[in-house]
C-alpha cells in the first residue's frame, strides 16, 4: 500500500484530515506597506490558493514553483524544512486590494476566510499659522486633515504637553471615499507657546502634525482707574484755585475801595486847605437882590436899578503863580498872592 494513502487513510481515522488555520483572520495595514496571512496545514496536502476580492492570484503546489498572476502578491515557506506553513504576502497594499482575502487547500481541507483592512494618511494643517495676540486675549487655532480613510483621531499639544479635550471640538465629514476633519481649538493666551495639531491612525507608528508658533504680548496698564484718580484730583484743584482767585480778587477789590469816612475826611481836609488860600473877609456867594420870596411886596424897576448901583458880585480868583518871575512893575507875581475882581452885574 502507497505510504501516502496509509497517511491519509490515518489522519481520517483520527479526524485530523481537513484541518488547517490562517492568520490573521483581520489584518489593518496601512496604504503602501506590505499584508502578510499566514496558513498552517495539518496534514497531507498538494496545492494550495488564495484569492483577494474574490480573485484567483496566487497558487502554491507544495511541490514545484509557484505561480502569481502579479509581482504585487508572493507566497514562501515558512521555512525550506517544514512545507506545513505558507505565508502569503500582498506588496503595497492599496484599498483596491481590501476586503476577503481566501485561502483553498485542495481536498477535503475546504477554505478560510480572512479579511484585509487598509487605511490611509492624508495631509494635516493649521490654517491661521503663526498669530501675535495680546495676553490674556481669547485665541482659537483650526487644525484641518483631508483624504484620510477612516477619519482620524485629531488632539492638540500646547508646548509639548496634551490639551484637555474640553478645549477643542472635532467634526468630520465623508468626502468621496475619503474624510476631511475640522478641530477647532480655544483657549486664553498667557505667554509664547508651540501650538501643535496631531492626526493618527492605527496603523500609523506615529501621528502627522502641524505647528504654528503663539507669541503673547504683554497686556497694556489699564489707566482707567488711574486717570479718573488724576481727573478727580484735577478737579479739586481747579475748585480750589478758582474760589482762592475769587476771594483774592475780592480781598484787592476791597483793599482798592476808599472807605466813605475816609474819602469825606479827605475832601474835607482839601476844601479846608483850600479855604485858607482866600484873604480874611471874602464871601462865598452874594445875595441875589432880585430874589423875591412868596409873600413879599414885588419890587419895582427903579428899585432894581438902584439896587443894581449900589450893589455888585465880589468873589475872589487866584492868579496863577510863577515860580521867580517878574511882572512888568518890577515886583514878584508870587508875592501878590490873590487878588480881588469886583464885578458888578446890572439888572
Amino acid at each position: 500500500m502507497d505510504v501516502d494513502l496509509c497517511i491519509w487513510l490515518i489522519l481520517c481515522a483520527t479526524g485530523v484530515m481537513g484541518q488547517f488555520q490562517v492568520e490573521p483572520l483581520e489584518s489593518t495595514v496601512l496604504k503602501g506597506s506590505d499584508a502578510r496571512f499566514s496558513a498552517t496545514v495539518q496534514g497531507m496536502w498538494e496545492v494550495m490558493t488564495w484569492n483577494v476580492r474574490g480573485f484567483l492570484v496566487l497558487t502554491v503546489p507544495k511541490i514545484g514553483n509557484i505561480s502569481s498572476s502579479s509581482g504585487q502578491f508572493s507566497a514562501s515557506f515558512c521555512s525550506a524544512e517544514d512545507t506545513t506553513c505558507v505565508v502569503f504576502t500582498i506588496h503595497n497594499a492599496s484599498r483596491r486590494e481590501a476586503g476577503p482575502v481566501i485561502c483553498t487547500v485542495q481536498g477535503d481541507y475546504g477554505s478560510k476566510l480572512a479579511r484585509l483592512h487598509v487605511q490611509e494618511s492624508g495631509t494635516v494643517q493649521i490654517k491661521e499659522g503663526d498669530k501675535k495676540v495680546t495676553q490674556d486675549d481669547e485665541v482659537d487655532f483650526n487644525c484641518l486633515t483631508s483624504a484620510w480613510f477612516p477619519s482620524p483621531v485629531v488632539s492638540w499639544n500646547l508646548n509639548g504637553g496634551a490639551v484637555d479635550s474640553s478645549l477643542y471640538n472635532s467634526t468630520h465629514v465623508a468626502h468621496e471615499d475619503s474624510f476631511n476633519s475640522s478641530s477647532v481649538l480655544k483657549f486664553k493666551a498667557v505667554k509664547n507657546s508651540t501650538v501643535e495639531c496631531l492626526a493618527i491612525l492605527p496603523t500609523l507608528t506615529k501621528p502627522l502634525s502641524s505647528s504654528v508658533h503663539l507669541v503673547v504680548v504683554p497686556k497694556p496698564p489699564d489707566w482707567t482707574v488711574l486717570i479718573a484718580v488724576v481727573c478727580s484730583f484735577g478737579g479739586f484743584a481747579l475748585l480750589f484755585l478758582l474760589i482762592y482767585g475769587m476771594v483774592f480778587c475780592y480781598k484787592r477789590r476791597r483793599e482798592k475801595e476808599p472807605n466813605y469816612q475816609e474819602e469825606m475826611i479827605k475832601r474835607f481836609r482839601t476844601q479846608s486847605q483850600l479855604s485858607g488860600l482866600r484873604p480874611p473877609g471874602q464871601k462865598q456867594g452874594q445875595v441875589n437882590a432880585g430874589y423875591v420870596t412868596d409873600g413879599q411886596k414885588s419890587v419895582t424897576p427903579s428899585d432894581l436899578t438902584e439896587s443894581a448901583s449900589t450893589r455888585s458880585n465880589v468873589f475872589e480868583m487866584p492868579d496863577a503863580v510863577y515860580n521867580g518871575t517878574e511882572n512888568g512893575n518890577g515886583y514878584s507875581i508870587a508875592d501878590e498872592g490873590f487878588r480881588k475882581h469886583r464885578h458888578a452885574t446890572t439888572v
